[in-house]
């Protein structure tokens, strides 16, 4: 289409201002709202003891960057068209909403496993062969809706080598990596602002691969989840006034897999997500070690506990695992096709 991103700065100005602005707001009400529905986290005993004090900190604050930037990229597609005088990339626009309505989907699933958490009091939410059941089912969905729509290719880009067909491979594959990557954002939601913030930088990165990748639709996406993670964090910054909960870490999840997927690079997260695969790593390893051995790796797990447990700050921890992101976003611009 010969778009750039620039042509449509009002758009991505707009989104960012909706996304941030809507999300920082909906705190002054929703954190209130949640305290007096005593919607509050119950911090499990297994975790460092100095979290006992967080006991009762509202969850599902993620609720409030899903509203954000949902209704940004609306409203920023909507002035996108009007810029592009009404030009619908289709494909973009498919990859687009299929992402945001998947993401959906796994916050919907989050939301009833806090629901069970807080308000049935079972701690543990959902059984794990029922959230796996519908993580399964949701990426089926997503990458059936990609296929039937002509929006996915088996042919994959891995990062500095080049282009490999995977063939029927493809769908196990790739199932299997949405549900993990999923998950390991999940696991990442483990201190004040660490997802918020690693999803951030994640996602501004995105909007710059998107600019490069001449993907505008897309890069309103990225631009949203940006700002509705830097809205939160006005909440959940050290001292965390509200927590996501798996409803706002399940939609981020699901929001980092469509950004993959939405530049036809889902190898890519192997090198951007470090920091989530990292943390989910840590917990399997730590498990195997122990089941083998008897003896663990880390202090605790997933790893961001390990350096609690060593004495580092949760505000040092979110820093650093911020700046590691950074390193591997910038590794990853150069591993996008010229």
């Amino acid at each position: 289409m010969g778009i750039t991103l620039g042509s449509s700065g009002v758009a991505t100005i707009l989104t960012a201002v909706i996304a941030f602005g809507l999300t920082a707001s909906l705190g002054i009400f929703l954190v209130p709202y949640l305290k007096k529905l005593k919607y509050g986290q119950t911090i499990k005993e297994i975790g460092p003891t100095w979290h006992q004090a967080k006991n009762g900190t509202p969850t599902m604050g993620g609720i409030m960057f899903i509203i954000g930037i949902i209704v940004a990229v609306i409203a920023g597609y909507i002035t996108a068209l009007i810029a592009f005088d009404f030009q619908i990339d289709q494909i973009q626009s498919i990859k687009l909403v299929a992402g945001v309505v998947m993401a959906l989907g796994f916050g919907l699933m989050g939301y009833v496993d806090d629901y069970i958490k807080v308000v049935k009091k079972r701690n543990l939410g959902l059984r794990a062969r029922e959230k796996l059941l519908v993580q399964f089912v949701l990426s089926v969905g997503y990458l059936f809706i990609l296929k039937m729509a002509g929006a996915l290719s088996t042919i994959v880009e891995i990062p500095f080598l080049g282009q490999v067909d995977f063939g029927w491979f493809y769908y196990p594959f790739m199932v299997v990596l949405i549900v993990g990557f999923v998950n390991a954002v999940n696991l990442t939601d483990g201190i004040d602002g660490l997802a918020s913030s690693v999803t951030f930088v994640f996602a501004l990165a995105f909007m710059v691969y998107t600019m490069k990748l001449t993907l505008p639709y897309l890069g309103l996406f990225a631009v949203a989840v940006a700002a509705g993670c830097l809205g939160f964090l006005v909440w959940n910054f050290h001292p965390a006034k509200v927590f996501m909960g798996d409803t706002g870490s399940m939609f981020l999840g699901g929001c980092v897999v469509a950004l993959a997927f939405g530049l036809d690079m889902p190898l890519l997260l192997f090198i951007v997500g470090f920091i989530y695969w990292g943390e989910a790593a840590s917990v399997i390893l730590q498990v195997i070690s122990f089941k083998l051995t008897g003896k663990r790796i880390f202090k605790m797990s997933p790893i961001h506990h390990h350096f609690e447990m060593s004495g580092w700050s949760e505000v040092k921890i979110v820093g650093v695992f911020s700046l590691v992101t950074l390193i591997v976003c910038v590794i990853g611009y150069f591993a996008l096709p010229i």
